[in-house]
């Protein structure tokens, strides 16, 4: 089809189709768009060139054959002339072209005021710098140097005679100054099929932020409910926007929401936050009003004083399950409510929240109560307090301190003091460290005399006061050497920690927020075994390591290899569980490689080894391959004893010149299940970019969630789609993805 090729006779189904696809509708405006720089000189002089020039130099010039005419940042040729000094005005006729500020206009005839801007082209080719636009037009009126109407004309950004992609509209105002395309009647071609019918769109010429209707989306919603969602998009401010989307789930009603967000700058600091929050009034499915709530929000008071806020909340357990559109929304079970304030010097801070849960039950927890999730203590409030200072007459001192009041609707409720000072004498010299430290771990409960399970406390109050003493030592060796044939710096750095912590028992201190940490690196190198203050471990052992790590010139750590296990000189006896069986002479051995071993390879790898049962307790291997530009492949293999096994594939890979392929597989090899899968497609042109796939995941522990991914992007213009949004979904499901076309619009 050719670039005038008209609309049909009676195009009434792509109107009809607007109502879902359509992109943005209404005279709207950009708002605080970038202005293109047009800067003239308007005593420019006016300088003609022709085969014959006639007429008075001082009232009207007279040109013919081969004409140009040059003013400023306007330069224009024609096959005849006539200039009009009094006025500043040039009209021509034949072969006309013009360029004003980077834009190029050819035409049969025309009219233009060289002082104001003012004027018209007759049958005009137009090719605008901003965004590469270009189309055709029965006439084109200049307002003015910013604002041109274009008249029964065509728009696209794609090159070439027959564009992929172009609007038809009756009138079409293209206003570069303010960023902002504004069409009448209008129908969008693609490939030569009209799909989208409007009577009136705008758009961005930049493809910048402005306000608008965003493209609908229309999908499969959760559990096979059908959803059409049309989100309107403002753009409030440079510094802030708003989305307010409309979904109509077909089996449930009508859900509203809206997302905002701000970021700024005050004379005290920094502010930024976000809100979305969704609202289905009456849920035809459930009979019940069904909501959702998340809410951030930071900001600086004075220097070195911020307070925040995160709220998050849902109107009941089936929430995520029935409405999520991605894993790690469906996963979320425990939703935090928090009000902070904190406060920084030099060389303290202090820091006090208040803070709850709301936890949404798996549906499956019912019948299986494996499933369900704990409810976390609230802090209601909680105060902490940390003070220290480095290098004072060779020491380091620290003192961290905490009152924290908690409460649960079942378990046993109370308050928590807790101070920990701590003193270390760091040496460190070329070669190698020795750094001894002491510190107190003092704390004291008040627990509730009607709280639950009180009877099997010794009292309302208990306290506990614990020293521990540690020594750091490090050594440093260094030696020349070749990895795959780069020349680098090899270390050998042998590492010996030596903790004391008497025993106490105390069994019968509650349990506020305590768990037993990760074994791992972090943690074989810290006093206590255990996350939160209710527990402190007893301790008489000593942790070595071995980390080799290979450097190159330019300071670019390439490979990284290290060992590292625990030896205990006497039995634990501290626990959480009391039928947890501790080992009593040695921790299992952790062993760990990872490193860019090549410009397009990286790993990362770990291992827990337990040798006296000749077994691996947990182990995670991870590779990813660049080869390239948009080529991609990732691995990852996961293993936990009596927890899981997962195997995760991810890849995004040229599959021809312009498709690509997407996808990724998580596989539980325990389960026999496949946890989440993603297959897509995308292919690329000059002017526009096609997306689609297909996504499965599992919303809780008997419940999936299925989605289609399809997005039509035309460059410059918009993008339309069905389902969820594939681009976003490519970004959080594919480490290393690239996107195929600049980044444009929103």
């Amino acid at each position: 089809m050719s670039w005038f090729s008209s609309p049909p006779s009676s195009p009434r189904w792509a109107y009809a189709l607007t109502a879902l696809v359509t992109v943005t509708s209404g005279p709207l405006h950009a708002q605080n768009a970038p202005k293109r720089e047009q800067v003239d000189d308007p005593n420019a002089p006016v300088i003609l060139r022709a085969e014959e020039i006639t007429g008075r130099p001082d009232r009207e010039v007279n040109l013919e054959r081969d004409v140009e005419l040059i003013k400023g940042a306007t330069r224009m040729t024609a096959r005849s002339a006539c200039y009009k000094v009094v006025d500043d005005v040039v009209t021509a006729k034949g072969d006309i072209n013009m360029w004003r500020f980077g834009d190029r206009y050819k035409g049969d005839q025309l009219e233009l005021n060289l002082d104001s801007g003012q004027g018209w082209v007759l049958h005009p080719e137009y090719r605008m710098q901003l965004n590469n636009a270009q189309g055709k037009a029965n006439r084109i009126d200049f307002v003015n140097e910013d604002v041109a109407v274009v008249t029964d004309g065509t728009y696209s950004t794609c090159e070439g005679p027959t564009p992929d992609w172009y609007l038809k509209a009756d009138t079409l105002r293209l206003d570069s100054g303010r960023d902002v395309g504004t069409a009448g009647k209008t129908v969008v071609y693609f490939k030569g099929v009209p799909i989208i019918g409007t009577p009136a769109m705008s758009f961005s010429l930049s493809g910048a932020r402005r306000s608008g209707w965003l493209p609908p989306t229309f999908s499969p919603g959760s559990k096979g409910s059908t959803e059409v969602m049309m989100p309107y998009y403002f753009n409030l401010a440079p510094n802030r926007d708003l989305t307010v989307f409309p979904r109509v789930i077909l089996t449930r009603g009508l859900q509203m929401g809206a997302t905002g967000r701000y970021i700024g700058q005050t004379a005290a600091g920094s502010y930024s936050g976000e809100t979305h929050a969704e609202l289905l009034v009456h849920d035809q499915v459930t009979d019940t009003n069904r909501w959702l709530i998340n809410s951030l929000h930071s900001q600086a008071i004075a220097p070195g004083w911020s307070y925040g806020w995160v709220l998050r909340a849902a109107s009941d357990n089936e929430y995520p399950s029935d409405f999520s559109k991605s894993v790690a929304n469906s996963a979320e079970r425990q939703l935090l409510r928090e009000l902070r304030t904190d406060y920084q010097s030099k060389y303290w801070s202090l820091t006090a929240r208040a803070q709850n849960y709301q936890v949404l039950q798996d549906p499956a927890a019912a019948t299986n109560p494996g499933l369900a999730v704990p409810r976390p203590y609230d802090r209601l409030p909680q105060i902490n307090f940390h003070a220290g200072r480095y290098d004072v007459a060779g020491f380091d001192w620290a003192l961290d301190a905490e009152v924290t009041r908690f409460r649960h609707p079942d378990l046993i409720r109370g308050s928590r003091v807790v101070a920990v000072p701590q003193l270390s004498y760091p040496i460190i010299r070329p070669g190698y460290f020795i750094t001894p430290k002491v510190m107190v771990h003092a704390s004291k409960y008040q627990l509730d005399r009607d709280s639950s399970n009180l009877a099997t406390m010794p009292g309302a109050s208990l306290t506990r006061v614990l020293p521990t003493f540690s020594l750091d030592s490090g050594l440093v060796f260094e030696r020349e050497s070749k990895l795959f044939g780069r020349a680098v710096t090899q270390t050998l750095e042998p590492r010996l920690f030596y903790v004391r912590t008497p025993y106490k028992d105390q069994s019968q201190f509650p349990n506020f927020d305590t768990a037993e940490a990760g074994f791992n690196f972090a943690q074989i190198f810290t006093e206590n075994r255990f996350i939160g203050a209710d527990r402190i471990s007893d301790a008489n052992q000593v942790t070595a390591a071995l980390v080799s790590r290979f450097i190159e010139s330019n300071g670019a750590e390439r490979l990284r290899l290290a060992l590292g296990q625990r030896f205990y000189f006497s039995q634990q006896r501290v626990r959480l569980d009391p039928s947890t069986q501790l080992n009593v002479s040695r921790s299992d051995v952790l062993l760990a490689a990872s490193g860019r071993v090549a410009d397009n390879w990286s790993f990362d790898s770990a291992i827990q080894y337990n040798a006296s049962a000749r077994s691996v307790f947990s182990s995670n291997y991870g590779v990813q391959w660049l080869a390239g530009a948009k080529k991609v492949v990732n691995a990852e293999y996961r293993y936990q004893r009596d927890s899981f096994k997962n195997v995760d594939l991810s890849s995004q890979w040229p599959l021809s010149l312009r498709w690509f392929g997407v996808g990724r597989v998580s596989y539980s090899v325990r389960d026999k299940k496949v946890l989440e899968s993603l297959i897509g497609l995308e292919y690329q042109a000059d002017c526009w970019v096609l997306r689609m796939g297909a996504q499965r995941f599992v919303t809780a522990a008997q419940t999936t969630s299925s989605s289609l991914l399809f997005q039509l992007e035309l460059n410059g213009l918009s993008k339309l789609g069905l389902g969820s949004n594939p681009l976003d979904t490519f970004y959080k499901s594919i480490p290393g993805y690239s996107r195929l076309n600049p980044v444009t619009g929103r």
